[in-house]
Order: structure tokens, then C-alpha cells, then sequence
């Protein structure tokens, strides 16, 4: 299907308005880096609350995983909008990873070994990196 005729595609270009909201590129990427940031939050709370659910048989604390669960891939989602998809993930699953690591060590009395600390500091150093290696996917 082309085009409509001259005289009404005329007048659809006069009618045109700007968008009341029309925010620049550098505030979708702030809005993107801030969904992704909060949904690697959440995946921390959902790897935490997955060991209080014991299996899914803790009716609350399963719905308050499956809850952050779906509300930390639809924040990704959005993010992956602008943020180039391999780069979103990683940081995504680093967030997760780290911040995960650090709550067992802080609250289950998992290892806090020299080793494994300097591995948590990589993976942030790389999440940075990432952060400000990366363009916009538009």
C-alpha cells in the first residue's frame, strides 16, 4: 500500500503536533540503565527468596519470588529496548550474581574467602566496563 493522495497526506503533515512528551535519547538511556539497574536488584531478592521458598512449598515467601521473578524480567524487557541486548544481559546477570554472593556471604555464612571476594570484585568491575563500553541499541 503506497502513500495516501497529495491533498490528504498534506493535510495529515499539517496536523502533525509534536509529542507533548518527547524525551531526548540521553534520558531513555538513563531510563533504560535505571530499569535494568532495579531489575538486577530484584534478581538478587529472587535468588535470596528462592531459598526461603524450600521448594516452592512456603506459600508466601514463593509468591513474593514469583513476584520479583516477573517483575525483573519485564524491567529488563524494557531496558533491552535501549540498551544493546548482550550488554543488558551480562550486567543483568552480574548484578544478580554479585549482589547474590554478597547476601550469602552477609546472611547465609557462605565463604569469604580472599578468592572468591576479588571474583565478586570482577564481575562488578566488568558490569561497570560494560556500562560504559556500551552504545544505544535504537
Amino acid at each position: 500500500m503506497g502513500r495516501p493522495c497529495p491533498a490528504i497526506w498534506q493535510q495529515v503533515q499539517r496536523d502533525s503536533r509534536p509529542c507533548a512528551f518527547d524525551p531526548a535519547p540521553a534520558t531513555l538511556r538513563n531510563m533504560a540503565w535505571m530499569y535494568l539497574i532495579i531489575a538486577g536488584l530484584l534478581e538478587v531478592g529472587w535468588a535470596i527468596g528462592l531459598k526461603h521458598t524450600e521448594g516452592f512449598s512456603r506459600l508466601w515467601p514463593s509468591v513474593l519470588t514469583v513476584s520479583a521473578m516477573i517483575a525483573s524480567f519485564a524491567l529488563l524487557s524494557q531496558a533491552l529496548k535501549t540498551i544493546p541486548v548482550g550488554t543488558g544481559y551480562a550486567v543483568w546477570t552480574g548484578i544478580g550474581a554479585a549482589g547474590t554472593a554478597i547476601l550469602g556471604m552477609a546472611f547465609f555464612g557462605e565463604s569469604r574467602e580472599a578468592v572468591r571476594i576479588l571474583c565478586i570484585v570482577l564481575i562488578v568491575a566488568g558490569v561497570v566496563g560494560l556500562k560504559y563500553a556500551s552504545t544505544p541499541a535504537y
